[in-house]
């Protein structure tokens, strides 16, 4: 199968280029950085160079690939997140989930390829009772932090095209391994050896988790499914705050973290930062596995912190 891929070289985009070719199929793979295209061409994808918001230059990228899927993995998402500026650190990821989605879309139509699957999230999903674990069918948060409303939004209107579009969305946990923030180089990875990511209040809030080899095989998973549909692709356990941190530190040979009371982590994390720390839910990947015969290669993110951080 001819893929178009978007977002190539980023923490997923690098692993998914080598499951693809591994996989029979030919690559063109889409950044907007000449400083990566050899890297692409020594993976053994096809390399061209596009601003994601240059319309005419997508449109005439994806044309010359002449795709049967387009695979949209477009972030811009800094190394490093303030969650006091979160609207700021999103504001370019925002405009490539809608503007950077409709051009795409738009390019996907044009070159006649059958399939489109796109990145979204999994923890988006509205409060629900304590101890929820969000499936598919579950709502949207209708009020979520302040800071986080436009991402929200961005979030729903990226599904809404590409499930128009016939297409699959892919709602990806929190990303740890090789090339993201949570691995021994990446910034969360950084600020829990140094002590500088504490548990908030009770650590209560619920994180879903997934390695970036095993979001990577889910989008591969999903070049066969024949349906419009949103799946969750996360690990097996959902757990707090006060039980995944530890273990971050204990993987990474660093002291325990420290604990802070929620009111005084606020002026550093914002309602946003509090908000993940205390009131995060977790998401079930029951559809994904019996929908795309996908399975997590680390079913937990214990054995995934130990063995898969990078």
């Amino acid at each position: 199968m001819r893929v178009f891929l978007a977002g190539a070289t980023g923490a997923i985009g690098r692993p998914l280029v080598r499951m693809l070719l591994a996989e029979g199929h030919q690559v063109t793979g889409m950044t907007r950085s000449p400083g990566k295209v050899e890297a692409l061409r020594a993976a053994g994808a096809e390399p061209v160079v596009a601003d994601a918001f240059d319309e005419p230059a997508v449109m005439r990228a994806v044309a010359q690939a002449a795709p049967e899927a387009v695979i949209h993995q477009l972030t811009a998402i800094p190394a490093r997140l303030d969650p006091r500026r979160i609207a700021r650190d999103f504001e370019l990821t925002d405009r490539l989930r809608t503007e950077g989605t409709r051009i795409l879309l738009e390019a996907a139509r044009a070159a006649g390829a059958e399939r489109v699957i796109a990145q979204s999230v999994a923890f988006v999903y509205a409060p629900g009772p304590p101890g929820t674990v969000h499936t598919e069918s579950d709502p949207p948060n209708a009020q979520p932090p302040k800071q986080f409303r436009r991402t929200t939004a961005a979030l729903e209107e990226l599904e809404r095209r590409v499930l128009d579009a016939e297409g699959t969305v892919l709602r990806y946990g929190y990303f740890y391994g090789p090339g993201s923030a949570i691995s021994r180089t990446g910034s969360i990875g950084a600020d829990v050896s140094r002590r500088r990511l504490p548990i908030v209040g009770g650590g209560t809030g619920v994180w879903s988790f997934i390695h970036v080899e095993d979001a990577a095989r889910a989008a591969v998973a999903a070049l066969s499914s024949g349906s419009a549909r949103a799946c969750n692709i996360v690990d097996d356990e959902p757990a707090p705050v006060h039980e995944w941190l530890p273990g971050l530190a204990a993987a990474l040979g660093a002291p325990a973290p420290r604990r802070v009371p929620a009111f005084l982590a606020r002026p550093l994390a914002g309602a946003y930062g509090i908000a993940t720390m205390t009131k995060a839910q977790g998401a079930s990947n029951a559809l994904a596995k019996r929908e795309l015969g996908w399975q997590p290669s680390f079913p937990s993110w214990r054995e995934g912190f130990r063995h898969g951080l990078g």
